[in-house]
């Protein structure tokens, strides 16, 4: 007995070499293929067969359900056929024609009674000129055929509840309740009701139909239809122990009349409530619901598995409203599945033992050589130095043969072991000496390059501030002098108009302003090439004002375009600021976007508190185009001084703009998307902060994609 297992970890390619061993497998092989192949076809037919059994019964208990379902229907046209024949509801009709008010409230009355003894949620009389005005009684009249009685579900809002009956609309609703594997609920409840509604024509003795009787019931929360079902095609004996068979009606996909518990006991056990509100598994919605399919499947079922069946329900109209299912639980059919696996395999188990142990103590003398050829190979492994020796069998004898053979290829792997290890000790050894070497040498050459582009990186910047600088101080001389004269003239102009200088006034004191705001672009260029010579003045500001103003200005220079701008200015935290020069940047912006798009297209202006650790530290600008954006290889050199795309552009307006926000500590990010536009967003904090001495394009951020709040746009 202590040798049976060591069997299977023999090689059985070599003991079918050897013809006294293939005795012991062709012994237990029709065995073992015997037991398999019995497993295997019971596998087979209970997934076959038994599956397709289940798969049927689900099928038919669904179809028991609808026919069920419409049988309410034909029963509430027979209730309402019963209301209209019987005496008490002919007597006070007779005089329905006087249309008084006593008469009507009596058969109010008689009705409320008859509603009650037939178990119906709702019974009225409605004229034809009410029906008529009534849209939903407005779907159901086309229907009528031959003065007959008319039934079908029809789904209402809670106000349309409230006009058949104000406790309808109470009894309707039905909380939601979060299921696994379905949608997240997108409402707390469902205040709609699905009603089962029959429609009788009465036709008078002129023939023509004058009043109608509705009627019908509201299966919201109405747990007679489903437990009538359920007690018609899951009765005791039909199901397995422990098993519990389901019905459920559904409104789109919430459970609004079902026995489906919240917890799984036993059929019987209603303690435990029900599973109203809980939705349908989303595979299963969007087959029944969407696409209008019959489900006959396992489905998860609120928390559990059930062998289930949905079919779609439509309203009088024919459009899909919600389902009705029956379903049984999977896990005992399971149960049951898996204990007749366990016993066919612990019977298959022990034919085997039994059969493998009577094999094997027939066959022991003959397998013992291989046990001690075993375990020598199982010590080499571990690594301990062991060898198979005699085996007491004769010299001739194929496993004596093999165990003296294996004895010497294992003495002499030893000795090529040994200079194996020897070798690669010293090939180690001057791997680790070249490695060494080789990473002092890539450390040095890659400190020398970072030290090279830092250096040429620096050399561009001051060639092109030098550049800068020597242009902008021609501008001034250049463009002060007319500026000067202009000014003069106008305020000449002005003074010999006298009082008529009032029709033109606001056309020259726009001219003053303009040439003042030269003379601060002027000062502005010089700022930025020779920063440590300007001083501009900062003051506190709110940044609306600011916003107002640079729309003015703006309007002249775009208004042959088809431009829209649009506003969303939010942002209340005052900042630190020269006025003048962020005016500079915000019309520098806006004409540039404006200058984007090809004539026509929307300019989105936005501003909002800059909030940090829920405390607020200042502003922030978006200014945002549909433009034809910037490709990803040209956002690096947009702030570049003298690099622009268009053909009349100085390549200074970015560049300045940059440097008037860097001087006092602000941001300016850019991000863009080809042929969707661009946005700009500048962050201005409530106390300036002295950023000149900074790298000039340190806190610059680029990006090839508008960020989220163009997508949200």
């Amino acid at each position: 007995m202590s040798f049976f297992p060591r069997i299977f970890g023999v090689n059985w390619q070599q003991m079918q070499a050897k013809v006294r061993y293939r005795i012991l497998i062709l012994t237990l092989l029709p065995i073992l293929l015997t037991l398999v192949s019995l497993v295997f076809i019971t596998i087979y037919w209970n997934i076959s067969y038994t599956g397709k059994q289940l798969f049927m019964k689900v099928k038919a208990d669904l179809t028991v359900a609808s026919n069920t379902l419409v049988s309410v229907q034909d029963t509430q046209e027979n209730q309402l056929e019963l209301v209209k024949a019987s005496w008490e509801f002919q007597n006070e009709f007779r005089d329905i024609d006087t249309n008084t008010r006593q008469t009507r409230e009596q058969i109010n009355t008689l009705l409320a009674i008859k509603k009650e003894r037939l178990n119906l949620d709702f019974l009225r009389l409605v004229s034809v000129s009410e029906a008529a005005a009534d849209p939903d009684l407005r779907v159901m009249l086309p229907k009528i055929e031959n003065n007959e009685a008319i039934s079908g579900l029809m789904v209402l809002q809670p106000q349309r509840l409230s006009r058949l009956d104000p406790q309808l609309a109470i009894d309707a609703v039905v909380k939601l309740v979060d299921t696994p594997r379905s949608q997240k609920p997108s409402k707390e409840s469902e205040k709609r009701g699905m009603l089962s509604r029959s429609l009788l024509p009465i036709v008078g003795s002129d023939g023509s139909i004058g009043w109608y009787l509705d009627g019908g019931i509201l299966l919201n929360r109405d747990i007679r239809i489903v437990d009538h079902i359920r007690d018609l095609v899951y009765d005791k004996g039909t199901l397995p122990e422990r098993s519990i068979g389901t019905v459920t009606i559904f409104l789109d996909n919430t459970r609004i009349s079902t026995n489906v518990p919240l917890h799984f006991f036993p059929q019987g056990t209603e303690k435990q409530g029900r599973a109203l509100g809980s939705l349908v598994s989303e595979e299963v919605r969007q087959k029944v619901l969407v696409q209008g399919l019959l489900w006959v499947d396992r489905a998860f079922v609120y928390n559990d598995w059930f062998i289930s069946a949905y079919a779609p329900l439509q309203d009088i109209r024919g459009e899909r409203i919600g389902m009705i299912y029956t379903g049984f639980s999977e896990s005992p059919f399971i149960h049951n599945y898996l204990l007749n696996i366990i016993e066919l395999g612990t019977i298959l188990m022990l034919v085997l033992l039994v059969s493998g142990l009577l094999v094997y103590r027939g066959a022991y003398s003959l397998l013992q050589p291989i046990e001690r050829i075993h375990h020598v190979v199982k010590a080499v492994q571990s690594g301990r130095n062991l060898r198979i020796g005699s085996l007491g069998l004769e010299r001739d004898n194929e496993l004596s043969n093999l165990a003296e053979q294996f004895d010497r290829m294992l003495d002499l792997l030893q000795r090529r072991n040994t200079q194996i290890q020897a070798a690669a000790e010293q090939l180690e050894v001057k791997v680790e000496e070249r490695t060494r070497s080789l990473q002092e040498k890539t450390d040095e050459l890659q400190r020398n390059v970072a030290l090279l582009n830092e250096t040429r990186q620096q050399l561009v910047t001051n060639e092109k501030l030098t550049a800068l600088g020597e242009l902008t101080a021609g501008i001034a001389h250049e463009i002060n002098n007319p500026t000067a004269v202009i000014l003069g003239n106008m305020e000449l102009l002005k003074f010999e108009l006298g009082d008529k200088a009032e029709d033109v006034e606001e056309e020259i004191d726009i001219v003053i302003q303009q040439v003042g705001r030269i003379s601060t672009i002027i000062r502005s260029l010089l700022q930025y090439s020779r920063p440590g010579e300007f001083n501009a003045p900062l003051e506190m500001h709110q940044l609306t004002p600011i916003i107002d103003e640079m729309m003015v200005l703006v309007r002249h220079s775009i208004q042959k375009q088809q431009v829209v701008l649009i506003q969303d200015l939010t942002a209340s935290y005052p900042i630190e600021v020269n006025r003048p020069q962020l005016l500079q940047v915000l019309i520098n912006l806006v004409v540039n976007a404006a200058h984007a798009m090809d004539g026509q297209g929307r300019i989105w202006i936005r501003t909002y508190d800059w909030v940090l650790h829920g405390e607020p530290i200042g502003v922030k600008i978006e200014i945002e185009d549909e433009g034809k954006g910037i490709p990803e290889e040209q956002l690096g050199r947009i702030f570049d001084p003298f690099y622009t795309t268009r053909k009349d552009g100085t390549g200074l307006g970015l560049s300045l703009s940059y440097g008037i926000i860097k001087r006092i500590g602000g941001t300016i990010e850019v991000s863009s998307t080809v042929g969707k536009g661009t946005l700009f967003t500048i962050g201005l904090y409530h106390k300036a902060i002295d950023d000149q001495f900074n790298p000039p394009y340190e806190g610059l951020h680029f990006s090839s994609s508008i960020n989220k709040q163009r997508t949200a746009k």
